[in-house]
């Protein structure tokens, strides 16, 4: 088993950005990204609400309970709250954002759901802090340890 890997950041610019109701949340991530030049950086957090949402989750049996699941479970009309990072897939030299959510729905009182965010459509607003990285390369790499998921490496 591995251990834990760490590096001082050099932090570049910080962001405040309001994503607009019907947004499709990470394209328009994305394209805030391209329009900026940032090629990697921490969203410490955002909050808003999405009208849909697909999660990562199942509640059906799974071969193997310690692997990851990529089933969509689609939530509607949900508050939210999240956090994540943005850095480059080595291979394609594409960004691959990497969130998580925090949900609760709005119609049932709250129920909340929490997972790896797939896609969604904002509702009404997201607001959302991105600060960016200028060192070290942050590369999302697949790690042949956990089943080839990409995880973050922070390059030397």
């Amino acid at each position: 088993m591995g251990g834990m890997h760490s590096r001082p950041l050099t932090l570049g610019r910080a962001f405040g950005v309001v994503f607009d109701h019907g947004d499709d949340f990470l394209p328009t991530l994305l394209r805030f990204c391209a329009e900026n030049e940032v090629r990697q950086a921490y969203l410490p957090g955002f909050l808003g609400a999405f009208s849909q949402v697909g999660l990562v989750g199942t509640c059906e049996p799974v071969p193997d309970p310690q692997a990851p699941i990529w089933p969509r479970m689609r939530l509607e009309y949900v508050e939210a709250i999240g956090s994540g990072t943005v850095a480059v897939n080595p291979t394609t030299g594409q960004l691959a954002p990497h969130i998580h959510v925090a949900t609760g729905k709005r119609l049932l009182a709250g129920t909340g759901h929490t997972s790896h965010l797939l896609d969604a459509t904002v509702q009404f607003v997201i607001e959302l802090l991105v600060i960016e990285v200028t060192a070290p390369t942050m590369l999302r790499v697949p790690d042949p340890g956990v089943y080839d998921l990409a995880v973050l490496r922070l390059d030397r």
